[in-house]
């Protein structure tokens, strides 16, 4: 957006407040950011712990990877400036369904730390919870659900994560899981134990 048409943008002020909408669902929103390798389970342990708080009674919406680049980001590829922009459409929209009092469920590869990292400072303190799939790269591999990482060592695939793509870990996540050493019910209950701790649910 250039500067002359953002000097012509004013945000307009709505009459219903976060907090409002917070306190009327029953929880503090905030972003989970599920990161991790293809295949160390981001997804499916984002599903089981959104399972969770459905039937606890909480609201959330999930946003998964693969289903984004089917729509908003369809226009995306897998170049560095692409992920980057990728997230951070992906951070924006986070933000404004954390702002309508959500619970927001991230799952995606996120593999670069500054842009996790700005997302992070799209929100307010204690409302964004990196959690990092460590799942280990061999392991990853041998489940490969999509044959992706077979594509990418034959080199049919370019850019992929965690072959010819730096995945950059996180320093200091808030939540650490790993889908090779715990099942999937164990590590959704981490994440529901975490929420509770942070009074980001009650129940």
């Amino acid at each position: 957006m250039s500067k002359h048409v953002a000097e012509h943008i004013i945000w307009h002020a709505e009459t219903i407040t976060k907090s409002e909408r917070a306190e009327r669902n029953s929880q503090r929103p905030c972003i989970l950011w599920f990161t991790g390798l293809s295949a160390s389970g981001k997804s499916t342990t984002a599903n089981a712990v959104e399972k969770r708080l459905f039937e606890l009674g909480h609201h959330t919406y999930l946003l998964d990877g693969d289903n984004v680049r089917h729509g908003l980001n369809k226009d995306l590829g897998f170049s560095d400036a692409d992920r980057v922009e990728n997230i951070r459409r992906i951070g924006e929209l986070s933000k404004l369904f954390s702002d309508a009092g959500l619970i927001v469920l991230s799952a995606f590869i996120s593999p670069f730390r500054s842009d996790r990292q700005m997302v992070r400072d799209l929100m307010p303190e204690g409302e964004f919870v990196e959690i990092h799939m460590d799942t280990p790269l061999a392991v990853c591999e041998t489940r490969d659900p999509k044959g992706l990482y077979q594509k990418a060592r034959r080199g049919e695939i370019k850019n992929f994560t965690g072959i010819d793509s730096a995945y950059e870990s996180p320093e200091k996540p808030e939540i650490v899981l790993n889908t090779a050493e715990f099942d999937i019910d164990t590590c959704a209950e981490q994440v529901i134990s975490y929420l509770k701790q942070k009074n980001i649910i009650q129940n």
